[in-house]
């Protein structure tokens, strides 16, 4: 039976046993890459770089909060064009960054908060489709498409109302469509079957404030994998990916919104959100109470977790204990979530600066690198390379050989 642990602060870091660790891979197929680990390799991929050091550079055909998401050599994101109400799903050699194609879906505009983006939500990837979930007006819609842009099916699947607009990622696992609609209304998570778009489960949900996160995937025992969602009006909630079966839950964790995602540390679930209560079986574990994120997703790596809050004050502490190990200001915004590489954590800050540190005990910044504008989306990392989307441009850095 899975044991759950809890803490609560005024930005509540809510903390729960889980068993075994995340299977890795070389794709990067869905928000923060394999599981939502945010982990990739690329022995090739430069610690400091300048423009001359960019493989490629290309001009997107809009801007867009979304990240990048590979399979194989190519690379899928989406793109917004509000005057016109078009969003676009785009893709791109990976090797090149040449356009192969993309897609015009006229969606109808809905309210959203001012630093949103009607293209926010990461699509998802798998071998065989590249899936998506927006809102165009009220509505849910989710929707799948082959690697040649061919739209294989379009879905709406239900309400949706919030503040501040859209931004929950799909994911792809075992031939599904994952899908989380938690917001003020009326609340499911769903699983499509990828080929024919039928629902082979559904879980009905609490409605309170709107969730943003994509779930985390970890795997018990090195077993079968479970999804873990996070909400206000839910808690933190373990499910069967296969089933759809609640295979656990611990409600009224906290009283504000979940926006950045679930984090797995070895034998620990990590969920950030507003200020929280109690969950069913409550111990306090450890409990931190300054510096804790918004948007960005924490990372886990080895016995560490990294905590980056939005406004760049990094924060490292053991997984297990809550331990503080070193805390610094990184001086500047954050949105997009740390990945790391090669025992380096890449930080990309709102203004453009790609800062890197080196993962470990000591506080250590090896390289500020900037890029050519702005950014807020997560940045990719496969197969040697690293892809940084900015607000108009995607960069590629990295190995020069990969794909060749």
């Amino acid at each position: 039976m899975m044991r759950t642990r809890s803490m609560w602060c005024w930005a509540c870091l809510v903390v729960f046993v889980a068993l075994g660790g995340s299977a890795g891979g070389q794709e990067w197929t869905r928000f923060r890459g394999p599981d939502g680990t945010g982990i990739g390799r690329g022995e090739s991929i430069p610690v400091s770089f300048t423009e001359a050091d960019y493989l490629w550079k290309v001009e997107l055909s809009g801007p867009g909060h979304s990240s990048p998401v590979l399979w194989g050599d190519r690379i899928f994101l989406t793109c917004t064009h509000d005057a016109r109400k078009e969003r676009k799903v785009v893709c791109l050699d990976a090797r090149s960054g040449k356009t192969l194609w993309s897609t015009n879906m006229p969606f109808t505009p809905y309210h959203h908060n001012r630093l949103n983006s009607f293209a926010a939500s990461t699509p998802a990837v798998d071998a065989e489709r590249v899936y998506v979930n927006w809102i165009s007006g009220g509505t849910f819609v989710a929707l799948a498409l082959d690697h040649a842009g061919h739209k294989l099916w379009r879905r709406e699947m239900g309400e949706f109302k919030a503040k501040h607009g859209a931004g929950a990622s799909p994911i792809a696992l075992g031939g599904l469509m994952i899908v989380g609609n938690d917001n003020m209304e009326t609340s499911f998570l769903a699983g499509l079957d990828g080929r024919t778009n039928e629902t082979v489960w559904r879980i009905d949900r609490s409605s309170e404030a709107t969730s943003y996160i994509t779930p985390a995937v970890y795997r018990p025992d090195g077993g079968d994998p479970e999804l873990v969602f996070v909400s206000q009006g839910n808690g933190m909630t373990g499910v069967d990916p296969v089933s759809g079966k609640k295979k656990w839950e611990s409600k009224k964790l906290f009283t504000l919104k979940s926006i950045s995602s679930p984090v797995v540390a070895g034998n620990v679930i990590f969920a950030t959100a507003g200020k929280g209560g109690g969950g069913r079986e409550p111990t306090v574990v450890w409990t931190l109470d300054r510096d804790l994120p918004y948007v960005p997703t924490p990372i886990a790596i080895g016995e560490h977790l990294y905590i980056l809050s939005d406004a760049g004050v990094m924060t490292c502490v053991l997984a297990d204990t809550g331990k503080l190990v070193w805390r610094e200001n990184l001086d500047g915004k954050f949105y997009a979530s740390p990945v790391c590489v090669n025992g380096r954590i890449y930080l990309v800050s709102r203004s453009g600066e790609v800062i890197v540190l080196r993962a470990g005990s000591e506080y250590r910044v090896l390289a500020r690198s900037t890029l050519p504008e702005k950014s807020d989306a997560t940045p990719a990392i496969a197969n040697g390379r690293m892809y940084i989307r900015t607000l108009n441009h995607l960069v590629c850095i990295g190995d020069a050989k990969a794909g060749t």
